[in-house]
Parts: structure tokens; C-alpha cells; sequence
């Protein structure tokens, strides 16, 4: 989905209404100023799960689809998630804001703080490269996840995570990502805010290029965001398994919880939750759990399920 154009004016005036929005509001989560993020992340089961809006696609309006069936407006959907699974802290999805702008913004804020909500992360998706040859592609992969870093302070988000898209003119490039992402990173610090990686497309997102990336770039402001599934969706069953094992040891604040995974082919692929959680509890993760059901059927119901899985294999750990 390609991203949302501005014009010189327009951008200027979004990114000054955003800081504005960003002084003027307290964030909802507690966080602090410093050479390193800290999060003060919840201990009770219950209250480290969240919900990601992504499932929810067919039913939340957004730009790109204003004729959604429930027409569920984003800036409900924490109240939403209580009212359904008593559930209030929500990851919301880059293309299901309505807009950027400061008074929406404002106005999502208010909704979420109304229902007693936070959200924990963003999840953003671009369409520029990080790793193209292309330095003018590089430079709007960068703006883009600015952008979105901007978005994160004004909703009282403590992080993002931003993709990392194929390049047309470029295999994965360790050196070029890693400029790009040095240059997220040190952004994202200054407004304290946590950038996170997600293992998802097998060819830009492979587990261990994102391991490397955020070796390289050596800042506690960079971190993985692992995922259940996604690489196991690729067949390779063991590496998805080391692969995700890597991805927690730099895990900080947001993890994807899946049961399975449905391919373009219709193949389903399942997750040993045990194992993965077992992997959770041994990188000492103390993060966010985010349900993100995603495969064929209801995902109110998919989602109930993944909550009572997650429930029962946090509520025995150690």
C-alpha cells in the first residue's frame, strides 16, 4: 500500500502540529529520558498482553477502505478490545490511522486514555528501502519511520516498529541498512522512543540479518520485535526456531504472538507455543505479548484463543 503523499507545506505544518501535540501531552505509559529506554513494563500476566489492530483490517475503517463493515474507527479500538476481551492496550497499525494530523492525534489520545487504554507500539509499514542503492530511497525509508516516530510521541506510544522493505536495486545490505537505521535510532533517542525489527518478509527481514543489523548499529534504542510465525512460515522449521531464539535475545518491549499462519497457498503452518515461550522465558523477556491472529477465520475468536494460550504459559513463569 503505497504511503501518504504531502505536499512541502502540508509536511511542514504536520511535523510542527506533531511536536506541539507531543510537548502538550503526558504519555499514558511510564518512560524516562536517558542513555538507555526504560519502560516500566507490568509483571501480571493480563496486563503485558496487547492487541494488534492488524487482524481487525476487515473490520476498521482507514483511508483505504472507509466502507469497512463494522466501520470501526482506530481511535476506538482499545475501547473496543475491552469491551470484547478485557483487554485495553492495543498496537495499532501505520494504515489504520485516519490521519496524522495533530488534532487526530489528539483526539485517538483522549479515546484511548478515556477507556483506560495505552498503547504499546506501532506498527508501521513503508514502502522505501533502507538498504537500497539508491540513496534518495535510503533517505525516505528514513524520513518515513521519523515520520512515524513523531506519531509515537503524540499518542504516548513508547516505540514503533518499522519495516524493512526490498529494494529493487539491491540485495539485503548490511552497511546501508545499518546507516539508515543508525539514523532512525538516534531520532528515535532523542524522543524517547524505542525502534523495533520485525522478522517478517524472509528476504529483507531474515532473523539473522535483523540480528546483525542491530549488533551493528550497537544502540539500546534499536531492538527486535520477534514473531511467532513468520519465518516458520517459510518452511524451514528448525532455523525459524533458532532464528526466533536469536530475535529474543534483543527482544525489549513487543513481541508478535501467533498459533499459525496461513500462506498465499493456503498451507497452515502451527506454532509449538510451548517451545516459543519456553525461548520467551529464557531470554528473560519482559515485554509486551501482542495478539496478531492471522489466518483464515474470525479473528475476535482467533484472538480469545491466542489470549488464553498466552495467559496460561505467562501465568507459569518463573
Amino acid at each position: 500500500m503505497p504511503a501518504l503523499s504531502h505536499s512541502t507545506r502540508r509536511r511542514f505544518l504536520a511535523q510542527s502540529a506533531l511536536a506541539a501535540a507531543g510537548a502538550s501531552l503526558c504519555p499514558r505509559l511510564a518512560f524516562s529520558v536517558d542513555a538507555a529506554p526504560h519502560v516500566q513494563f507490568p509483571t501480571d500476566a493480563r496486563e503485558r498482553v496487547a492487541i494488534a489492530s492488524y487482524p481487525f483490517r476487515d473490520f476498521i475503517s482507514a483511508p483505504r477502505d472507509a466502507a469497512a463493515p463494522q466501520n470501526l474507527d482506530l481511535k476506538d479500538f482499545a475501547a473496543h478490545c475491552g469491551e470484547k476481551f478485557n483487554i485495553r492496550k492495543v498496537e495499532p497499525w501505520n494504515r489504520h490511522f485516519h490521519s496524522t494530523d495533530a488534532k487526530y492525534l489528539e483526539e485517538f489520545r483522549g479515546s484511548v486514555e478515556k477507556a483506560r487504554g495505552a498503547v504499546v507500539n506501532i506498527a508501521v509499514d513503508g514502502d522505501h528501502s533502507s538498504y537500497a542503492a539508491d540513496a534518495s530511497e535510503r533517505d525516505q525509508a528514513v524520513a518515513f519511520s521519523k515520520k512515524w516516530i513523531d506519531v509515537a510521541v503524540a499518542i504516548g506510544s513508547p516505540s514503533v516498529r518499522t519495516n524493512i522493505t526490498e529494494a529493487k536495486d539491491s540485495k539485503p545490505d548490511l552497511d546501508r541498512a545499518a546507516d539508515s537505521l543508525k539514523r532512525v535510532a538516534e531520532y528515535a533517542a532523542a524522543k524517547n522512543i524505542v525502534v523495533h525489527l520485525e522478522n517478517d518478509n524472509p528476504v529483507a527481514e531474515d532473523p539473522f540479518f535483523l540480528v546483525q543489523l542491530i549488533e551493528k548499529v550497537n544502540t539500546p534504542w534499536l531492538h527486535s520485535n520477534p514473531d511467532f510465525c513468520n519465518t516458520l512460515a517459510t518452511g524451514r522449521e528448525e532455523y525459524a526456531y533458532k532464528g526466533i531464539a536469536a530475535m529474543f535475545q534483543h527482544a525489549y518491549g513487543i513481541c508478535h504472538v501467533k498459533d499459525m499462519e496461513t500462506n498465499e497457498k493456503g498451507q497452515v503452518f502451527r506454532v509449538d507455543m510451548a517451545r516459543t515461550f519456553g525461548i520467551l522465558k529464557r531470554a528473560n523477556y519482559r515485554g509486551y505479548c501482542s495478539m496478531e491472529f492471522d489466518a483464515a477465520g474470525d479473528p475476535y475468536a482467533g484472538t480469545a484463543a491466542l489470549i488464553a494460550q498466552t495467559l496460561q504459559y505467562l501465568g507459569s513463569a518463573a
